[in-house]
């Protein structure tokens, strides 16, 4: 499996406190199958969730580096999880945040509760400008729990979904396990990603692989876990 959102930098936003944390989380991850992984920091603008792609470059050397000699083999690239903002397509092109593995995809997280004034707008200008824009964890979004259309309003317009494994074990609760059950009925779900803050454990997510496994076939499977994630990590 590729993992395509995670918060493993050490020290940057409410992930990994130390590379030590970010080191049991990556090895957690490999024993559950994971082979790559996308480490995806927050970024929101006027907070403290501001680490710049430069600094978060170098975290990501370190980070490798303890890999390497903990003999863990998990391939590392650098992301952001950008919170929905008028200047995204300008924080890119400053080289202030990074897309997904320095490719085409940006992977984009709307408010959990509220809406964002014209986020529709900013998202499709987002595709307009020539990025694969990937919607983080829209079976969270309480405007989306509430109105599914809304989910296919921008899937119609080419917004691709990243569910969370978590949601599947009801780790945000029944109605954000519920919507995504429905999103993967539907094919809807282009990838799925641990969303990881801190250590889990490897069985829990082989387990949510094994719940997935039972509502979808074994080719939406593959492609949801493995497929669609490598197009991002092989831009």
């Amino acid at each position: 499996m590729i993992d395509i959102h995670s918060h493993i930098l050490p020290g940057v936003d409410d992930g990994a406190r130390t590379v030590a944390d970010s080191v049991d989380i990556v090895r957690e991850l490999s024993r559950s199958g994971i082979t790559d992984i996308v480490a995806t920091p927050h970024y929101v603008t006027e907070t403290a969730y501001i680490s710049k792609r430069e600094r978060n470059q170098e975290l990501l050397f370190e980070l490798r580096s303890a890999l390497l000699e903990e003999s863990i083999d998990v391939n590392i690239f650098l992301g952001n999880e950008i919170y929905i903002d008028h200047s995204v397509a300008e924080l890119i092109s400053n080289g202030l945040v990074a897309t997904m593995a320095g490719g085409s995809y940006v992977l984009v997280e709307l408010p959990l509760n509220g809406e964002y004034p014209n986020y529709k707008d900013i998202l499709s200008d987002l595709i307009g400008c020539g990025f694969n824009v990937i919607l983080a964890h829209p079976e969270r979004y309480a405007i989306t729990q509430e109105n599914y259309d809304i989910l296919l309003e921008l899937n119609e317009i080419g917004v691709l979904f990243q569910a969370n494994l978590g949601s599947i074990m009801g780790q945000y609760g029944r109605t954000a396990r519920k919507l995504v059950k429905k999103l993967l009925k539907d094919d809807l779900i282009f990838a799925f990603g641990s969303d990881n803050h801190y250590c889990h454990g490897a069985d829990f997510w082989i387990d949510a692989q094994k719940r997935i496994g039972k509502i979808c076939s074994e080719r939406q499977l593959k492609q949801v876990l493995v497929t669609n994630p490598r197009k991002i990590i092989s831009m």
